[in-house]
């Protein structure tokens, strides 16, 4: 069934959006959260378990060190205060990707609250409250066989690979985030991208969202504007991009406010997003309560993580992104809003990486500002998703200064990295695509225009300079685009006019 939608203008003259997130991450430690259980990615279905991550009678679980380190700097980070008690509890539900029959959390008292993260879209700066962040074990992953969505419904059997089970996981919980009026995707998609850009600074994960390493459940309602009560929320499952982030709030709050105009009710509940056409569809309902029935780990002994322990991570933090941002404005001697431009492109990383791999900040922010954020946009993809390297870019920036190809030249060679035949100078070899010098072909091709446009070699020969540009352009058309502009233009002075 195709939802009806309202205009997302006609939305916002009657209604007023209210945004929170929970955000997972999956820590990049070596070992899961209470086993020693390996978690490299990708490998075969089951076989890194034991005993413990499946939750067999008689095993024990014991904290792995490394990731409570993690959450506490996380949690730093976010400018939290870390809780000096803190214990895990058992969460209760029966699904086939929870072996044990319950998730070891955090419930009442996790390790850190009370934060804030700052964001920034077109120039206006929102703060987005955190209310906790807290460790836990991640589930299994279902795969449902048989069905057309890849989802249960219309399946024929399911499988279950518990590799994930018990992978350190922590959760980043936001409080409602009101007054975001038409910016609230806008909000939700920075407020993830900065997150991201964060955890990567810390290197507490490689949040790879295509890989579930990062993934966010969106809240989203409306209320009519004026109101003194927020609207019913649903919750957006596992949304796995930072433009589908975006996507998916914009989509809820059209389809909520069809609901609203309809005289109906908007009705709590998950629901699941939808790449291919940015909508979403009902998942399960939330009208009531889940009883998680949840009660203190008695396998665990709370964590008292002493202060002297916690002003040590604080010191040793790294720097910070939008310290980062600050710093490399003012060395790339960019404005306000041409660092903006980068940040909302999530472009920022990406050029900081190319100049620290050769690349001027100039051409780095050309190249990735421009023709790869056009066939980003083209693809439907986010800058980072395409399939080019930061490397590979400096490399191509550096054959044009180089003059080994102009700019005609290097999207041409791009076309082939992107296309996966190697690096820059090694398509620019296969595809043949070097300019070319002052060689005997050159000379042909410029002998050639002349020969073959005589009235405009005479009005150059006669002092109209300016016409000499439609002979460049018959040479550059010759030599399709490989010779250099410059030497054809001299070359023919030289024998229209002399040197």
């Amino acid at each position: 069934m195709t939802d009806t939608l309202v205009d997302y203008d006609e939305v916002l003259t009657r209604y007023e959006p209210v945004i929170g997130l929970e955000t997972h991450v999956e820590l990049g430690t070596a070992s899961k959260m209470f086993c020693g259980c390996s978690t490299t990615f990708g490998a075969e279905p089951n076989t890194q378990t034991c005993p413990v991550c499946l939750g067999l009678p008689g095993s024990l679980p014991v904290v792995n060190a490394d990731a409570i380190e993690s959450t506490i700097r996380i949690g730093l980070a976010l400018g939290c205060r870390i809780a000096s008690w803190s214990r895990f509890a058992r969460k209760n539900y029966f699904y086939p990707d929870i072996p044990k029959g319950f998730q070891t959390s955090q419930y009442d008292e996790p390790l850190c609250t009370a934060g804030h993260l700052d964001v920034e879209v077109d120039g206006e700066t929102y703060r987005v409250e955190i209310e906790r962040v807290h460790i836990e074990e991640d589930t299994g992953k279902n795969l449902h066989v048989g069905g057309a969505t890849g989802r249960i419904h219309g399946a024929d059997h399911s499988l279950v690979d518990y590799n994930r089970a018990g992978i350190p996981l922590v959760e980043i919980v936001t409080r409602p985030i009101p007054g975001t009026g038409a910016k609230a995707p806008e909000v939700a998609k920075a407020y993830v991208t900065e997150l991201r850009e964060i955890l990567l600074a810390l290197g507490v994960s490689e949040v790879r969202m295509e890989q579930g390493n990062l993934r966010s459940d969106v809240n989203t309602s409306l209320a009519p504007i004026g109101s003194l009560e927020w609207g019913t929320r649903t919750e957006t499952k596992n949304v796995n991009s930072l433009r589908s982030v975006e996507r998916s709030v914009r989509f809820e709050m059209r389809r909520q406010a069809a609901v609203l105009d309809a005289g109906q009710r908007v009705v709590q509940e998950t629901r699941h997003f939808h790449e291919d056409t940015g909508s979403t569809s009902e998942g399960r309902s939330k009208e009531e309560a889940t009883d998680y029935r949840y009660f203190p780990e008695p396998d665990l002994v709370p964590l008292a993580p002493d202060e002297e322990w916690i002003e040590k991570l604080r010191a040793a933090l790294p720097e910070l992104p939008a310290a980062r941002r600050a710093r490399l404005q003012e060395e790339w001697g960019l404005s306000a809003t041409e660092m903006a431009w980068l940040v909302n492109a999530g472009a920022l990383g990406l050029v900081s990486e190319t100049v620290a791999a050769g690349a001027s900040p100039a051409d780095a922010r050309k190249w990735w500002l421009g023709e790869l954020a056009r066939r980003a946009n083209d693809a439907g993809v986010d800058l980072a998703e395409l399939p080019v390297t930061p490397r590979q870019v400096a490399e191509l920036a550096g054959l044009v200064q180089a003059g080994t190809v102009n700019d005609q030249l290097a999207r041409q060679a791009l076309d082939g990295v992107l296309a996966g035949e190697g690096d820059p100078a090694a398509v620019v070899e296969s595809r043949g695509l070097a300019i070319m010098g002052e060689s005997d072909e050159l000379v042909a091709a410029v002998d050639a225009a002349i020969e073959g446009n005589p009235d405009v070699a005479e009005k150059v020969r006669g002092g109209k300079v300016q016409a000499i540009g439609a002979l460049v352009g018959a040479v550059m058309k010759t030599t399709r685009g490989k010779a250099d502009a410059a030497t054809v233009k001299r070359m023919l002075e030289e024998r229209l006019i002399g040197s």
